[in-house]
């Protein structure tokens, strides 16, 4: 049975046989929220709650680990093996859309007719951090935010450089974003080797300039002393204080899905 969290309801969506849990919270337009390894972890309902402070209804999707646990080796090993053998996760394969996308895709025009507004915004990260731009061939998400995007596993060059999507699949997305001036946010550490710099430059030759890339210095001696292993821009790396970069890259997240998703001032009083 699924932990409650305080703010959130717990239902279950399905789609084509697929069936999750899913936690919402707060009211207008949605923003998926889809958990790092191990799981939904405090902060990463932390940063969900910022989602709702906002003005929107943050939908969390729980696709592995146990809801509020607190990360550590153990559990992170552990759901690293649970998902090694799932079929819905391509961890190791280049150019292949995980399974799993099709269930979010579901969710998203779900959460659309729900909430309403202009369209759905999307997190993912690290692990399903390309999955928020493989979401973008349903129509109703408008705004993507890839956080360390950590598919497939770089254990070649060529794993460096790949995003994780069927070649097909990528190509109907770059039309997409470029015909509909969608903006791609994406962060990354500039040494983190789960996300390399490869993946980037593969996002920004399929999305040109509508794709926009943060990169956080976290290199040796670094003057915001991040750690080499630095690599949770949102989450466990985050620093609430104005003028840190990891604060500066989270109001980015926050004034993307402000300027699409919510009305305008004017609007909102009229």
């Amino acid at each position: 049975m699924e932990p409650e969290i305080a703010g959130f309801t717990l239902e279950r969506f399905g789609a084509d046989g697929v069936t999750h849990p899913v936690y919402r919270g707060g009211t207008g337009p949605a923003v998926i929220v889809m958990a790092e390894l191990p799981g939904m972890t405090p902060s990463v309902i932390s940063f969900a709650r910022r989602m709702i402070d906002a003005g929107h209804t943050a939908v969390l999707p729980q696709l592995f680990g146990t809801p509020g646990r607190a990360p550590s080796n153990g559990y992170l090993a552990g759901s690293v093996a649970k998902v090694c053998i799932s079929s819905e996760f391509t961890m190791f394969a280049r150019g292949r859309t995980s399974p799993v996308v099709a269930w979010l895709r579901a969710l998203a025009a779900d959460e659309h007719r729900r909430c309403g507004g202009p369209g759905v915004g999307v997190v993912g990260m690290c692990f399903t951090g390309g999955f928020a731009l493989a979401m973008t061939l349903e129509s109703s998400v408008i705004a993507p935010v890839l956080s360390q995007p950590g598919l497939p596993v770089t254990l070649t060059a060529r794993h460096r450089a790949d995003i994780g999507i069927d070649p097909g699949e990528m190509q109907a997305i770059s039309a997409r974003v470029t015909d509909e001036h969608l903006c791609v946010l994406g962060l990354r550490f500039t040494n983190d080797r789960l996300c390399p710099a490869e993946r980037f430059e593969s996002l920004r030759h399929h999305l040109g300039e509508n794709f926009r890339a943060i990169e956080i210095d976290s290199s040796p001696d670094n003057e915001w002393g991040f750690t080499p292993t630095a690599h949770s821009v949102l989450t466990e790396e985050l620093v609430d204080e104005e003028g840190h970069p990891t604060r500066a890259a989270l109001d980015d997240v926050l004034e993307l899905f402000r300027s699409r998703l919510l009305p305008a001032p004017d609007d909102a009083s009229g």
